[in-house]
This record gives structure tokens, sequence and C-alpha cells, in this order.
């Protein structure tokens, strides 16, 4: 199992928008193969900064699903509302 870890920028103002269009990528993500848990949170004071916490059977899951169609569609509606590109970090258990 892996956990990935995304961090987000939104640009000022864009924040309503932005958690909508991240729901509806949870949402899709729910579907896709091998995608145990997810949940996205605030950064406590920065109301511009989210973290994404996702667990995949594996990292092919992971792959499978950064890469495919899907997750393209939705991040359309997610990449122009951001300062900058999302940071993803990939964690297992030592």
């Amino acid at each position: 199992m892996i956990k990935v870890l995304i961090r987000r920028r939104i640009m000022p103002g864009l924040e309503e928008e932005y958690d909508l269009a991240a729901r509806s990528a949870m949402r899709a993500s729910i579907n896709a193969s091998g995608f145990i848990a997810g949940e996205s949170l605030c950064e406590r004071h920065h109301p511009d900064r989210r973290l994404l916490i996702t667990q995949w059977r594996d990292l092919a899951a992971w792959k499978t699903w950064q890469q495919g169609p899907e997750r393209e569609r939705v991040m359309q509606h997610v990449l122009p509302l951001l300062v900058e590109d999302e940071e993803i970090n990939l964690y297992e258990h030592c």
C-alpha cells in the first residue's frame, strides 16, 4: 500500500471554485481500481493551501490513475485554479 500526498496552492479568491472541482476529482478517483481512501485538508490560517492524502493498493494503481484519461479530464477543472504546479509525493511503510 502507498500514500500519495498532493500539495496545492489556489489562486486567491478561487477557493470555493477549487473546492467544487477538487470534490469532483476525488469522487472520480473513488471509482479507480486500487483506490482505498482519500481526504482533503485545508492548511490552518492559509485558505489558499490544500493537502490531499490518498491511499492506493500499490504504485501501479496510482500510476494508472495518475496517467489515465479520467484524471486528466477532472484535472482540467482543477489545474487552472492553482498558482503553481501541484506537488506530488509518494510514501510507503518503512
